[in-house]
């Protein structure tokens, strides 16, 4: 047997493993990285969120990104010298932090790297083509793996649209494993540059799940921030948007997109929900709408469009409890939007059941990965996949 193998079934034996979650969203703000150390698999899985951190990417680092994200038409040679290069920079952080943490390389079993989407391509956005769903991650695992010295599993949406389902969300395996409930329906509402769901029915198996992408969470208030305000990256805490008025004629208007007509389970990303999005429902509006009136629109319209979906997956006599993560719930103005059209509903941090909300999509991953060697495949709740599946792709460090 060799020796990269032998060690993996070993820590595969283990009672626990301790492993690092990476995680890289769209919005770019930086690298999320979670230590968590994870007893058993499956149903029996605990984990225990040791350290977190996130590093900021710099400005450099964003514009390099920026030139290959979220667009149809790229230069191939910059695409192909950032997919290694996004790979060291995340194993340079990895060693970095683990060195503020005082802990040796040799003391983590594996490392889980999410990657950078760089684009996200549902059959939705190209319904007459003869290609199914696909989506693109880069940050070379190799190059984490070698710098760093663990093992990295990594690339895990390929898998999933292999086996039926849309690459994302990929939310499911992880609220179901650590979320579910005997008696308590919840919603785990995650807002980052998409917003998504996974609805937890009392008592369900995973089959009886279901996550879905609800349209956008930040990102057309990060992308009208950037373009409109300074040198601002963001509405922080939604200072911007509370002053300003909502139009609801163009809200009406952005509601109004095909995308929201389509069924659940499903995804998107930035490549519909973008700066050519606004301009689009202002034309067809016939009117401009002065920014800070737009960015509070926008606000609203995350809310709405929130609320819409997790109103149509979830039938209207069931109570349930919404625990929320991600950038968006440090949006006051946008939780003050979404308690309003949500009015009967609860909604509190996903800290009320445990779970650091800021880190908890890098603890997804570490999940995944536990799956990935000391687990079994799992089936993605609401039918996303025709098969039970195992996500992730095996990197050795030598």
């Amino acid at each position: 047997m060799h020796d990269n193998i032998k060690q993996l079934c070993q820590i595969a034996d283990k009672p626990s493993r301790r492993i690092i979650g990476l995680m890289s969203g769209t919005s770019m703000d930086g690298l999320d990285i979670a230590l968590c150390t994870i007893t058993g698999s499956g149903n029996l899985t605990k984990v225990v969120l040791e350290h977190f951190m996130t590093l900021p990417y710099s400005l450099d680092f964003k514009e390099k990104l920026l030139t290959v994200f979220s667009k149809e038409t790229v230069s191939l040679e910059k695409l192909c010298v950032l997919h290694p290069w996004i790979g060291k920079v995340h194993a340079k952080c990895v060693n970095e932090t683990l060195l503020h943490w005082k802990i040796k390389s040799n003391e983590v079993d594996l490392i889980a790297s999410h990657g950078q989407t760089v684009f996200h391509a549902p059959k939705s956005l190209h319904p007459t083509d003869e290609f199914g769903t696909a989506t693109l991650q880069i940050g070379e695992a190799d190059h984490l793996a070698v710098a760093t010295g663990i093992i990295t599993i990594s690339d895990f949406r390929q898998k999933h649209i292999a086996a039926g389902g849309d690459g994302a969300p990929l939310a499911t395996y992880g609220d179901y494993l650590l979320c579910a409930h005997p008696i308590e329906n919840r919603v785990l509402l995650n807002i980052g540059g998409i917003a998504n769901f996974t609805y937890l029915p009392a008592g369900g198996s995973i089959e009886k799940t279901l996550s879905t992408d609800t349209g956008p969470g930040n990102t057309l208030m990060d992308a009208y921030t950037r373009k409109c305000f300074n040198d601002l990256t963001y509405d922080h805490a939604g200072a911007i948007a509370k002053t300003g008025r909502v139009d609801t004629e163009l809200l009406s208007v952005m509601k109004n997109h095909s995308f929201f007509n389509i069924s659940f389970p499903k995804t998107i990303g930035p490549e519909l929900f973008n700066l050519d999005f606004i301009v689009a429902a202002q034309i067809a509006l016939g009117k401009t709408i002065l920014p800070n009136d737009l960015m509070a629109t926008l606000n609203r319209f995350t809310a709405e469009t929130i609320a819409d979906a997790i109103y149509k997956c979830i039938p209207s006599e069931t109570n349930f409890v919404i625990y929320i993560s991600g950038g968006g719930m440090h949006n006051g103005m946008l939780m003050e939007n979404l308690q309003a059209v949500l009015p009967n509903i609860v909604i509190q941090s996903t800290s009320k059941i445990g779970i650091e909300p800021d880190a908890k999509e890098a603890i997804l991953f570490a999940l995944l990965a536990n799956e990935a060697v000391a687990g079994k495949p799992l089936l993605a709740g609401g039918n996303a996949t025709k098969v039970a599946t195992t996500l992730g792709k095996i990197s050795f460090p030598n």
